[in-house]
């Protein structure tokens, strides 16, 4: 007999504390490279890098130093989602919306992140939290690769 929906295993996640330090961009970029990887993973892992490596050095950069981060990985069967919490209830500013005035500056260093994020992305966005908020995103499942 064929197992029924209501059978089916819930999505893979995982939630990891990482330092409130700029080591943890590379700490969230391998674990999203291995979580990725260790199975056939519904969304591309480069973008889901870069995208997560983005939201942890904003997390870093925006929130007082020695309050913890969170990375939420899910793995769905729709794509994955990515958060990452932190204790600010501040939100991402420019996130949903552009900012004000078009496009960052080109020789500024800083502002393009977000940008990315939403570019990228399926959809993202942030939500309060006990604790303070999460930034978010989502992924698309991967296409299929064709062979020739």
């Amino acid at each position: 007999m064929l197992p029924d929906a209501s059978d089916a295993l819930p999505p893979a996640s995982w939630r990891i504390t990482l330092p409130h330090s700029t080591a943890a961009v590379p700490i969230a970029r391998a674990l999203i490279r291995t979580a990725l990887a260790d199975i056939d993973a519904p969304a591309d892992t480069d973008t889901a890098e870069l995208l997560t490596a983005e939201l942890v050095a904003n997390a870093v950069e925006h929130t007082r130093s020695g309050e913890p981060i969170e990375l939420v990985v899910e793995l769905l069967p729709t794509g994955c989602q990515v958060e990452v919490h932190d204790r600010s209830p501040a939100p991402p500013g420019g996130l949903d919306f552009p900012h004000p005035g078009g496009e960052p500056d080109p020789w500024q260093e800083h502002g393009r992140g977000l940008l990315l994020i939403r570019a990228l992305s399926s959809s993202c966005g942030h939500r309060p939290t006990e604790h303070g908020k999460a930034v978010w995103f989502t992924l698309p499942p991967r296409a299929p690769q064709g062979g020739v």
